[in-house]
C-alpha cells in the first residue's frame, strides 16, 4: 500500500481529472478494506498520534474503552475513556512514553464485570517517537477457564495427597500398636518390667510419633496456600549463601563442592526463605544421592530472559521409568523418604512464575534446574509508517 502510494504521488503533476479520480477510489477502497480489517477484530485497537490522540480505533476499542464527550480524535486518549483507573493508567503510560504489557483492568459492562488486559507499545518512524498503539484484549474467559482448571487441578492434587498421607500414617501407627501392645503383654501379671525393655520399645514409640509429625506438618505444607513475599532479590547471592550454609556437610559426606556464580545476574522477584527451602531440597536429595561421596555443583546464570540455577550431582541418578513420577506427591525411592520434599519444591518454583527440569542417567548423577523469569524492563518499540515519500 505505501509503496502504491508513493508512486501515486510521484506522478500527481503527470495525472489527469480521470485518473486523479481513479487513485481516489482506489486509496478509498483500501482504506475500507483496513478499517473492515480493524472493526471484525475481536481485540481493541488504538493508534495515536504524538499529541496521545486516537488517530485510529476499531469498534471492539469503542466497547470496551466507551468513550465520552465530544470527537475522541480531537484530545489527548485518556480524556475520552469512562473509566477513571484506565484513565489515569493511559495518561502516565503515554506521558511517560513507556511500554507496558498486559496490564489487567476490570471494565463494568452491562452490570457484568469484564477483565481486560491492556498493552501500550511507542511507534517509532526513524529513530523518533511518533505515537503508540494500545492493544486491548478481553481476558475474562481465558481467566474463567484457567481458574477452572487450578480448581480441578487442585482436587487432583488434593485428593493424590490425601491417599498418599492416610498410606503413609498406616505404617507409623501400626508400628506404635505393635510396641505398645508388646508392653501390655509384658506388663500383664507383672509387678514390675525391666528399664531396659521398656525404654527401648518405648523409643521406638517416640521416633514413630516423630515421624508421623513430619508427615502431617509436610502434608499441610503441601495443601496450603503459600504466603509467598516475592521482592527483588539477588540469585547469585542465595546460591553462594546457601553453599556456605552446606559446605561443612558435604565436607563430612565427602562430597565436592563446586559453586559457580556469574558476575552483573539481574534481581529477579524472590521470596528468599521459600526459594532456599526449594533449593535446600534439592541438595539434600543429591548429598543422599552420593552416599559414597562424588561432586555437588551449584550454579547461577542468566540464559536470554532467564536465570538458571542449578543443581548437579554425580550420584546414582534417576531410572528412565522414575524420572517422569519424581514431583509426584509421596514418589520416592528413599527408604525413610515422605515423597514431599520435590512437590514442595516444584510448588515453591511455580509461585514464583518458573520452571523446574531435570535430567538424570543411572549412574551418571542428576541436574535439576530452575529458571526464574528476569523483569522484562525493556522497552519495545514499533515501526511507525506516516505514509511519507521515502528515497529509494
Amino acid at each position: 500500500m505505501r509503496r502504491f502510494v508513493e508512486r501515486a504521488i510521484a506522478k500527481l503533476p503527470r495525472l489527469n481529472a480521470d485518473q486523479m479520480r481513479s487513485l481516489l477510489y482506489a486509496l478509498a477502497e483500501e482504506n475500507e478494506h483496513m478499517d473492515v480489517a480493524l472493526d471484525s477484530m475481536l481485540d481493541g485497537i488504538v493508534v495515536c498520534d504524538r499529541g496521545h490522540r486516537p488517530i485510529i480505533y476499531n469498534k471492539s476499542a469503542e466497547r470496551m474503552l466507551r468513550f465520552t464527550g465530544p470527537d475522541p480524535a480531537e484530545r489527548p486518549l485518556w480524556l475520552s475513556v469512562s473509566d477513571d483507573d484506565l484513565s489515569d493508567f493511559f495518561k502516565r503510560t503515554l506521558e511517560a512514553e513507556e511500554t507496558v504489557l498486559d496490564r489487567e483492568f476490570g471494565l463494568d459492562t452491562k452490570g457484568a464485570t469484564r477483565l481486560i488486559a491492556v498493552s501500550v507499545s511507542t511507534l517509532v518512524s526513524e529513530g523518533r517517537i511518533q505515537g503508540a498503539l494500545v492493544h486491548m484484549e478481553d481476558i475474562t474467559e481465558k481467566r474463567r477457564r484457567e481458574a477452572q482448571l487450578r480448581r480441578a487441578e487442585s482436587l487432583a492434587s488434593l485428593t493424590t495427597l490425601a491417599a498418599g498421607v492416610a498410606h503413609e500414617i498406616k505404617n507409623p501407627l501400626g508400628s506404635i500398636s505393635i510396641h505398645i501392645q508388646l508392653i501390655r503383654k509384658t506388663l500383664q501379671g507383672k509387678g514390675e518390667v525391666p528399664a531396659p525393655f521398656l525404654e527401648r520399645h518405648l523409643g521406638v514409640v517416640d521416633e514413630e510419633i516423630e515421624r508421623l509429625n513430619k508427615i502431617v506438618v509436610d502434608f499441610l505444607f503441601a495443601v496450603r496456600p503459600m504466603d509467598v513475599q516475592l521482592r527483588d532479590g539477588d540469585p547469585g547471592k542465595l546460591v553462594a549463601d546457601l553453599a556456605d550454609f552446606i559446605r561443612p556437610e558435604a565436607e563430612k559426606a565427602g562430597v565436592a563442592l563446586e559453586v559457580s556464580v556469574a558476575e552483573g545476574l539481574p534481581l529477579v522477584a524472590l521470596d528468599e526463605r521459600l526459594m532456599k527451602q526449594a533449593l535446600l531440597n534439592l541438595v539434600k536429595n543429591a548429598l543422599a544421592a552420593m552416599p559414597g561421596g562424588g561432586a555437588l555443583r551449584l550454579s547461577a546464570e542468566r540464559v536470554e530472559d532467564e536465570v538458571r540455577l542449578t543443581v548437579a550431582d554425580s550420584g546414582v541418578g534417576i531410572s528412565e521409568e522414575d524420572l517422569p513420577k519424581i514431583f509426584e506427591p509421596y514418589f520416592t525411592t528413599k527408604e525413610n523418604g515422605t515423597g514431599l520434599g520435590l512437590t514442595i519444591t516444584f510448588k515453591i518454583v511455580k509461585e514464583h512464575d518458573g520452571e523446574i527440569s531435570v535430567a538424570s542417567h543411572p549412574g551418571q548423577g542428576s541436574s535439576f534446574t530452575i529458571n526464574l523469569p528476569v523483569p522484562q524492563k525493556v522497552r519495545r518499540l514499533l515501526p511507525f509508517d506516516e505514509g511519507k515519500p521515502r528515497e529509494e
